[in-house]
C-alpha cells in the first residue's frame, strides 16, 4: 500500500500539489471504510463512459478506499421502451412507471448493473452487485405515479458486507414494498436517502455534462444552497432533471453537518475532484452568507486587514485602504473569505483583494464570493502575479488577459480594446498597498 501511495502522491502532483494529495488521503485514511464516499452513477456515465468509470474505481480500490456506488440507467430505459413501443411519461421530473414498463425496467437494470460489475472485476477489482434488499419503500403516488417508490427505510447489511471484504458494493436503485412488490425510485432520490443513512465523508454525483450548467451550457464552478438556491430554481434553463437533481441536493445537505459538500462531476475527472482543492466540476455546498459592506465600519475593515496579511503573509501599510476609492467589502459569514472592490480607470470596478484562508479551500467559499462579485459587476478587472496558485483559475474566469512581467491583468465585460488597454495600463501601475519589504 505504501508504494501506491506514493505513486499517488506523485499523480495528485501533477493535479494540484501533493500536500493536497497528502492532506486528503489522511482525511480519507481515517474515515469509515463504508462511509468514504457515495458515488451515484448517471446511466449516461454507465453506457458512454464504462472505461474512464472503471478505471477511477479501481484507482481508489487500490488506495484501500472503497466507495459505495449507486448508478441509475435513465437514457438506456428510454431507448429500451422506444425500441419496445412504450411511451416515457415523467410528472414533476419522475418518470411515470406502469407495469409495462416495469416489466422492461427491472430486467434492464439488472443488465446495466452487472456490466459495471463485470468491467470492475475484469480490472482485478472486487465488486459486489446489491440489486435489492437495501431500500424498504411504500408507494410514493401509485395512481399517478404507478410503481414508484417512496424510500421508507435503507438497511446498509449487504452495503457493510460488501466493504468489511474489500468489494465495492454496486447498488441499484430499485425497492420493495412490503408485500416484495418492486418499486422504481429516481436515482437521485435513492442517493438522497442512502447518504442520509449512510453520512459518507464525500459524496459524488457523475454525470456525462461533468457538472451544473448554466444558460450558456458553460460548467458552474459553485453552488452555495445560502446564497444561490433560490435564484438558480427561478432561472428558466434549471428544469427536469437538473431542476431535481438540484432540489434533492438540497433537501440532502439540509439534514447533514454544515461542512458536507456534494460534488457533480464527470467520470474522467473523479480523481482530481476528491483530491484537489479547485476539483472539476460543480461543489455544491449550504454555503455561509455573504456580507456586503458598501461603508465597512472599523472592526469589518480590521478583519479584511487581518485576513489579507495572514493569507499573504505580509503587512498593509496604515493608509491602504484610506487610498481606495469608494472601497466595498464582501465578506463571508465566518470571515474565511473576503474581496475588496475599489472604483477604477473611468469608473470600472477593480478588484483589489480577493482572499480565501487556507482552512477554507475545498469548501467552495471563494466561488461563492465570485460569484456575488460577478452578479454586482458586469464588467470588472483585477490583476494577480504569475506566482499566485489562483492564477490558473483566473484565467478561466476572465474574458481576456494581458501578461507583463510578473503580473497577469485580467478583465471581465471590457469593451472596446481601447479601454482594456486602459484598464491594464491603470492595473500594472497601482500600489498593492505593502509595506515595502
Amino acid at each position: 500500500m505504501t508504494d501506491v501511495r506514493q505513486i499517488v502522491h506523485e499523480l495528485l502532483a501533477q493535479l494540484g500539489s501533493s500536500r493536497e494529495a497528502q492532506q486528503y488521503l489522511k482525511e480519507f485514511s481515517g474515515t469509515n471504510q463504508a462511509r468514504f464516499a457515495v458515488v451515484k452513477v448517471g446511466g449516461g456515465i454507465l453506457r458512454d463512459h464504462l472505461e474512464e468509470l472503471t478505471s477511477a474505481l479501481a484507482f481508489l480500490h487500490r488506495l484501500g478506499l472503497i466507495p459505495v456506488v449507486l448508478h441509475g440507467a435513465g437514457p438506456q430505459l428510454d431507448q429500451a421502451l422506444a425500441d419496445a413501443g412504450i411511451e416515457t411519461e415523467r410528472r414533476e421530473g419522475l418518470r411515470v412507471t406502469s407495469e409495462p414498463v416495469m416489466s422492461v425496467a427491472r430486467p434492464l437494470m439488472y443488465k446495466e448493473n452487472l456490466r459495471l460489475v463485470d468491467a470492475l472485476e475484469n480490472r482485478g477489482v472486487r465488486a459486489r452487485s446489491i440489486q435489492h434488499g437495501v431500500f424498504q419503500c411504500s408507494y410514493l403516488d401509485q395512481d399517478n405515479l404507478g410503481l414508484v417508490g417512496e424510500v421508507e427505510k435503507v438497511e446498509l447489511s449487504a452495503v457493510e458486507s460488501a466493504v468489511r471484504n474489500g468489494a465495492i458494493p454496486v447498488l441499484t436503485c430499485l425497492g420493495e414494498s412490503p408485500s416484495g412488490q418492486v418499486l422504481n425510485i429516481n436515482a437521485d432520490i435513492a442517493t438522497r436517502e442512502l447518504v442520509w443513512k449512510l453520512r459518507p465523508h464525500k459524496v459524488i454525483f457523475l454525470s456525462p455534462t461533468g457538472g451544473l450548467l448554466d444558460r450558456q451550457d458553460r460548467i458552474i464552478t459553485a453552488v452555495s444552497l445560502t446564497n444561490d438556491y433560490e435564484a438558480l430554481m427561478q432561472q428558466p434553463w434549471v428544469h427536469s432533471g437538473m431542476r431535481l437533481k438540484l432540489q434533492q441536493i438540497n433537501e440532502m445537505l439540509q439534514r447533514l453537518p454544515d461542512d458536507t459538500s456534494v460534488s457533480i462531476t464527470s467520470a474522467a475527472h473523479l480523481t482530481r475532484e476528491l483530491f484537489t482543492y479547485r476539483g472539476a466540476g460543480t461543489l455544491v455546498r449550504k454555503g455561509e452568507a455573504i456580507n456586503v459592506f458598501e461603508k465597512p465600519d472599523e472592526e469589518t475593515l480590521e478583519k479584511v486587514r487581518d485576513l489579507v496579511e495572514h493569507s499573504f503573509n505580509r503587512t498593509l501599510r496604515d493608509d491602504w485602504f484610506d487610498n481606495l476609492d469608494e472601497p466595498l467589502v464582501l465578506l463571508s459569514e465566518t470571515g474565511r473569505a473576503a474581496a475588496v472592490m475599489t472604483r477604477g480607470v473611468g469608473g470600472l470596478p477593480y478588484l483589489d483583494k480577493f482572499i480565501v484562508t487556507s482552512a477554507a479551500q475545498g469548501e467552495g467559499l471563494g466561488a461563492a464570493i465570485w460569484q456575488v462579485v460577478r452578479a454586482r459587476y458586469p464588467a470588472l478587472y483585477w490583476r494577480s502575479r504569475n506566482t499566485n496558485p489562483v492564477t490558473p483559475w483566473y484565467f478561466l474566469q476572465a474574458d481576456s488577459s494581458n501578461r507583463s512581467g510578473q503580473w497577469v491583468v485580467f478583465t471581465i465585460g471590457v469593451e472596446p480594446a481601447t479601454r482594456r488597454a486602459q484598464c491594464v495600463e491603470d492595473a500594472l501601475a497601482r500600489d498593492s498597498g505593502w509595506v515595502a519589504q
